[in-house]
């Protein structure tokens, strides 16, 4: 295993190089080289795009008649990634550069075209001017001629940058910015205002819908806490007598007539019901005197007595449990009744 690693071989005593024969080999022979792509370049085929550090397997040849001092000139042949066709170049050992030859356009040649060309311009520039000094002279003056025109070029595009100066872009952009931002906070406020009135809607509603339906159970639970009672007009036909009224049972009574005075109202308390209701005069009642006071003469009667029948005869006929326009309503048809009969 470690002769695999020597450098040195062992050559016999009697060796002789001379007798080695010599392949015969082209000079235009190639070889498969693995490189990249020494510049930007487009395929004329397909117009694909190839640019400089791709790699190829490229053949390689010595290009034939041709040297720079003594240098031989490569060429390679590389194919196209697209359609594979064939794109050839060599080495330029003048430029130190490469140079396209076949298959592609190299990109950004046209620059390099413009400073070759610079440079050759100056070249026989400094060439006339070391054998002719009246040429020096007349390239000085084309030099001045042209830094003067240069100038007023320049004095020209600086007052219009100050004519243009005036005008604040920075300020205009600024005040656009500033007017973007208002407009978003004017639409992010109308936007709370309506979201804000839509929920106070909504929530009116609620209170609304849970008003009512309180006051249904209001008026339920009332219903059902009231008690049934007689009929309002039990109290015009009652034929109990005015002790009784006046008795234990007079603040039931009372309580029967107010209810019927809240839901109905009274007779005698509005001018439309007081004008129908016609009272009826008080007959005086006739009383025979005694024997004892019809020999008494007129003057010795008991002034008490004559006062209070007078009294009695002047005023209206009342109820025990009160004025009532409803009662005197039942006594009077009650009258009108025994009258008829």
């Amino acid at each position: 295993m470690s002769e695999r690693k020597v450098l040195n071989k062992y050559y016999p005593p009697d060796f002789d190089p001379s007798k080695i024969p010599k392949l015969k080999l082209p000079r235009d022979r190639q070889y498969v080289v693995r490189l990249m792509a020494p510049f930007n370049m487009r395929c004329k085929t397909c117009g694909e795009y190839i640019y400089k550090g791709k790699k190829f397997n490229a053949r390689k040849e010595t290009v034939q008649n041709e040297l720079y001092m003594g240098l031989p000139i490569f060429r390679f042949y590389i194919k196209c990634t697209r359609c594979l066709a064939e794109i050839t170049f060599k080495t330029d050992p003048e430029n130190t550069d490469y140079a396209m030859e076949h298959g592609a356009t190299r990109n950004f040649q046209a620059e390099k075209l413009l400073e070759e060309e610079e440079k050759r311009i100056q070249q026989e520039r400094e060439d006339e001017e070391l054998n002719n000094p009246m040429k020096v002279l007349e390239n000085r003056t084309k030099d001045s001629k042209m830094e003067m025109e240069v100038l007023e070029n320049l004095q020209e595009l600086k007052e219009l940058n100050q004519r243009q100066a005036q005008v604040d872009f920075e300020g205009m952009i600024e005040q656009y910015r500033e007017l973007e931002k208002r407009e978003r906070e004017r639409e992010k406020e109308e936007d709370e205002r309506e979201t804000r009135e839509m929920l106070d809607r909504v929530l009116v509603k609620r209170l609304r819908d849970s008003d009512s339906d309180s006051e249904e159970e209001d008026s339920s639970s009332s219903q059902s806490q009231t008690p049934n009672t007689d009929k309002p007009t039990d109290i015009l036909t009652t034929d109990k007598p005015a002790e009784t009224q006046c008795g234990t049972a007079g603040g039931v009574k009372r309580a029967k007539v107010e209810s019927w005075e809240r839901s109905v109202g009274t007779l005698g308390g509005g001018k439309s019901l007081g004008s129908l209701v016609v009272r009826k005069k008080q007959t005086a009642a006739v009383t025979k005197p005694s024997p004892l006071t019809a020999a008494l003469p007129t003057s010795q009667t008991d002034p008490k007595t004559s006062t209070a029948d007078s009294t009695n005869a002047s005023k209206p006929f009342t109820t025990q449990n009160g004025s009532s326009s409803l009662s005197l309503l039942g006594v009077y048809s009650d009258s009108d009744s025994n009258d008829s009969e």
